[in-house]
């Protein structure tokens, strides 16, 4: 590595304890404010031009709150509506009293699974959003949950949403490093698949029973949760028995709402259906059909999130669920509840930025691809050290593959399709500040940064280093 190089990575290191120091300092700095005045600095430090820089961190933000801010507002507007109608608790009422306490982390993370097929990370956790604070409201005032109940459900969520937008085609980062690869689909899917099912099982249910005591004061914002749950008195259901069912009481948001919990459900999965059918199009119609231009348009998740929030629009004003003007009120509150995430998701996508256009991310795949390691590990550790400095998994993982590429020759067979799982894994691991995904955790369920390393730092990392450890096991039979 060259002087240079090496000064970048210093400036990378500097840059991260100061970010650190901000927040967590008695000053207590708003992470917004601390993360725009580390990228600033940042910039300057790694000798990015003055001129470039402003622009840097316009693009970074801009870009992030583009592909991230706006579907998390017509979420959280739609998570408002079901929340509104008494849907979300009715929901969340039938699974607990239908699964055991012990239960409950396996079926989030079924659910995270199957909504995270088509899904991007950031997009399947806000679908989730709803379900999982339902569920851990009322898990938490029938008692006896040991430690965080919203731990204990989050975290099986986060790792089943990763390890799929990591690992697993139809993700564009997958996809891509697929075709670099000359990876055959079918065997990619194939060994996809059995090295994320252990891989969820580890790093999510089975984790999340171990750090949810340790996060017990864990709690999102009041406010947050009784969005995504409803407001007004709830009973206290009776505690769970080995196999359910509790009490059957119904709640006073499940009395008052006409809306059927079948039409709520429909409105969550209407986005889920459209990313489906716009993979199968992708995969399976020809460029020039019509008919995949269509479903392509449909299934991107702007406007597949904006069909599902005006089907439920619809069926809570039109169904007589509430009045027009009650309605607006509502949504605006809503969105008055994310503002901060907002702007803290564009300030980890202008450090992002600045980090990728200063050239710090090219001084580490440099360091990397200098080193006499394993194909599979290289793949895994360039996609590991670029994500963590580009802050996105895809950029990891389409760089990893532009320098492994060549070293594999005309790809194909097993050990491309392990590869591409490697450095799907890769792009995973460390998982900090820099990461959009990062803060949107931290602020949904109320951590703080400590806390959101112990969830989502080490639960992506895990997912990283076991998915490197199953292709590494797979590729005995290469």
């Amino acid at each position: 590595m060259t002087p240079h190089a090496w000064s970048l990575l210093l400036v990378l290191t500097v840059a991260i304890a100061v970010l650190i120091v901000l927040i967590n300092s008695r000053l207590r700095i708003h992470p917004f404010v601390a993360l725009i005045v580390v990228t600033v600095g940042t910039g300057l430090a790694a000798g990015e031009p003055v001129a470039k820089l402003t622009a840097s961190i316009e693009d970074g933000a801009g870009g992030t709150l583009g592909d991230v801010g706006i579907t998390l507002a017509l979420g959280a507007m739609l998570g408002r509506l079901l929340s509104d109608s008494g849907a979300t608790d009715a929901i969340a009422h039938a699974i607990v009293d239908r699964s055991s306490t012990r239960r409950l982390p396996w079926l989030v993370a079924g659910a995270a699974f199957v909504i995270g097929v088509p899904m991007f990370f950031e997009v399947g956790l806000i679908v989730l959003l709803p379900l999982i604070f339902g569920v851990a409201r009322r898990l938490e005032a029938q008692g006896g949950t040991n430690g965080s109940p919203y731990v204990l459900l989050g975290v099986p969520a986060i790792a089943a949403l990763s390890t799929l937008h990591g690992m697993l085609p139809p993700h564009p980062g997958p996809l891509t490093a697929m075709t670099g690869l000359h990876a055959d689909l079918g065997l990619t899917l194939l060994v996809g698949i059995v090295c994320a099912v252990p891989t969820i099982v580890l790093s999510g249910p089975v984790y999340a029973r171990w750090i949810a005591p340790r996060l017990a004061d864990v709690r999102p914002d009041p406010e947050l949760v009784a969005q995504f749950t409803g407001n007004g008195p709830r009973p206290v259901p009776a505690p769970l028995g080995p196999t359910g069912p509790g009490a059957q009481s119904r709640t006073e948001a499940e009395r008052r709402s006409p809306v059927p919990t079948a039409l709520a459900v429909s409105a969550v999965l209407i986005p889920v259906l459209l990313m489906l059918l716009r993979t199968l199009a992708e995969t399976t119609l020809d460029e020039s059909s019509g008919l995949r231009a269509a479903l392509t348009f449909a299934g991107e998740p702007l406007i597949a999130m904006l069909a599902g929030f005006l089907f439920a629009l619809g069926v809570t004003v039109f169904g007589g669920n509430s009045e027009g003007e009650e309605t607006r009120r509502s949504l605006t509150g809503s969105l008055q509840s994310i503002a901060s995430i907002l702007l803290i998701i564009g300030g980890g996508g202008a450090f992002k930025q600045v980090l990728q256009d200063s050239g710090i991310g090219d001084a580490i795949a440099s360091a990397a691809e200098g080193a006499h390691l394993n194909l599979i590990v290289l793949g895994w550790l360039i996609a590991l050290l670029l994500s963590l400095t580009t802050g996105s998994a895809t950029v990891g993982i389409v760089s990893a593959t532009g320098i492994v590429a060549p070293m594999i020759g005309t790809g194909g067979g097993l050990e491309a399709s392990l590869l591409v799982v490697a450095i799907g894994s890769g792009s995973l691991g460390l998982n900090y500040v820099n990461h959009a995904g990062f803060w949107l955790v931290k602020e949904s369920f109320g951590m703080d940064l400590t806390q959101a390393a112990k969830t989502q730092t080490v639960v992506q990392t895990l997912v990283s280093v076991l998915g490197l450890g199953m292709a590494l096991l797979l590729s005995v039979f290469a």
